[in-house]
């Protein structure tokens, strides 16, 4: 274990250039301050600092380990204050991303249980399919899904996602039902910004070309279409599980469904979270956790 001794009261002295100061400062006595800082300097065999009749001056090397020791006493200082905000109710502003849908039915409403269990914050939830500037933008924490590009951000993965390939019944009645992925070429394939689809075959990845009549960048449209008999789509679960629940929707080469897709939240790197981030963090994850699987 690391001999603490002295350090605090170091740099009291380095900063009021003053032993009688530091003293009145720590609340302890001069001669107290003066045993601790020689002891120090005995143990580091480093003189810190320069004493005269008139003033104390820090040294090079006291100004080199200054540096050192204000980090880790202001380090010290916000680890207790974390411990202390766990037991206190969050308060101030939070600003926060999240996509329109999952935003819309799924964290918005987390978002107002914890604002009704903790009233004193404000919170500005803005939703939107666009991938914001955390840090330009000033957002405090972002949620996104599906696979991480920005690797300058913190991540936790709150939860996990599922893609779903589904068609109506109508559909399928006219134009059959396919059995595996590359039987998709055949068919009207609803497609989002991307010209593939995502499956897993014997343990493998794999992407298979599609095409079709209808692209568009929104979940929502695209289930619509499905609905509308126009094709076979694949979504996330918030678009079409209900649908697929009560039967307007058929789900689809189920043996071949990719991994799960994370739900994550991001958050600058900064190894000062505020509490009342991490609470909130916390507080996702947990409910998160049990919607995953159910009906949105």
């Amino acid at each position: 274990m690391y001999n603490w001794e002295g350090i605090a009261e170091f740099v009291t002295v380095a900063e009021t250039e003053s032993f009688t100061l530091a003293a009145k400062k720590l609340g302890i006595s001069t001669a107290h301050v003066s045993r601790q800082v020689s002891a120090l300097e005995t143990r580091l065999a480093t003189k810190l600092l320069q004493r005269t009749t008139r003033k104390v001056s820090i040294t090079e090397a006291g100004s080199i380990y200054y540096q050192r020791c204000r980090q880790l006493l202001d380090d010290l200082q916000d680890a207790e204050h974390a411990m202390s905000d766990l037991h206190s109710k969050p308060t101030g502003k939070l600003k926060i991303t999240a996509p329109v849908t999952y935003g819309e039915q799924t964290i918005a409403p987390l978002i107002n249980d914890f604002i009704a269990r903790y009233p004193e914050l404000e919170i500005e939830l803005h939703l939107s399919n666009q991938k914001m500037d955390l840090i330009a933008e000033g957002y405090d924490l972002g949620i996104r899904q599906g696979q991480l590009q920005d690797s300058s951000m913190m991540a936790k993965r709150l939860a996990s996602r599922t893609l779903y390939v589904c068609a109506a019944p109508n559909y399928l009645a006219e134009y059959g039902q396919p059995t595996k992925p590359a039987e998709l070429n055949q068919h009207n394939c609803l497609q989002g910004s991307m010209d593939h689809w995502r499956f897993q075959e014997k343990g493998k990845a794999r992407n298979i070309h599609i095409s079709g009549n209808l692209r568009c960048n929104s979940g929502r449209a695209l289930a619509d279409a499905a609905l509308k008999g126009l094709g076979i789509v694949q979504l996330p679960g918030e678009y079409v599980l209900n649908y697929i629940h009560n039967g307007q929707l058929v789900a689809l080469l189920d043996e071949y469904s990719a991994p799960d897709e994370g739900v994550w939240a991001i958050y600058p790197h900064n190894h000062n979270l505020l509490p009342k981030v991490r609470m909130l963090i916390d507080y996702l994850g947990e409910e998160l956790s049990g919607l995953h699987g159910l009906a949105y």
